[in-house]
């Protein structure tokens, strides 16, 4: 059987879902996917990028990721989705992204995706949860097929116990309050692992 193909979606602005999508970019090859890691076009003002210090260094970090496109949603079998929380809603750069979509909805091309999604905010209660499900309602308009992660892993509750998808809180400092590093390999490869099982069904 051919490697499953997983597409890893983010927005970052400071760096935390980047680092999210890196890790499960990563444990996607780990677990036998070929991975294309891939970032959401940017719709902020430069200035407003320039007067930020964190954003700039994501934005200069980050200048060689590709962005998503339409082509890249009809390569996937797989998808992970990495977005922060703005008001309790998806990042309107990850919104966007999902709303140009249509063509390739109405081709019946984005049906049967397995997606997964992933999301941080500025404070324990600020939404996360809420950002999670926003996107699955998304998916659940595209027909994909959505694999939480439930509680099905010890790295869930490690991470903070969020069955909708890992989550983080970023400190004061910028870094990540939760230790979810695991929570995150688990997901993406329980993500890679239903994938397959559709994948040979299907064969």
């Amino acid at each position: 059987m051919e490697k499953v193909k997983l597409a890893v979606i983010y927005y970052s602005m400071t760096g935390i879902n980047y680092q999210l999508a890196q890790w499960a970019a990563e444990a996607g090859q780990a677990a036998g996917a070929e991975v294309r890691l891939l970032k959401v076009h940017e719709l902020a003002p430069q200035s407003a990028i320039d007067n930020n210090p964190a954003w700039k260094a994501t934005v200069d970090a980050t200048k060689d990721i590709l962005e998503a496109s339409s082509n890249d949603l009809d390569w996937a079998e797989a998808i992970i989705f990495s977005v922060p929380t703005r008001f309790g809603n998806l990042a309107a750069q990850m919104k966007q992204f999902i709303d140009l979509q249509g063509g390739v909805w109405a081709q019946g091309k984005l049906m049967n995706k397995v997606v997964s999604g992933m999301s941080s905010a500025q404070n324990p209660h600020g939404g996360q949860e809420a950002t999670v499900k926003s996107l699955y309602t998304s998916m659940m308009h595209w027909g994909a097929i959505i694999v939480a992660p439930g509680y099905t892993d010890p790295a869930i509750f490690k991470a903070g116990g969020n069955p909708y998808g890992t989550t983080v809180t970023q400190g004061q400092d910028g870094k990540m309050v939760e230790d979810v590093k695991d929570a995150v390999f688990h997901q993406a490869k329980r993500t890679v692992e239903v994938a397959e099982w559709l994948k040979k069904g299907k064969e």
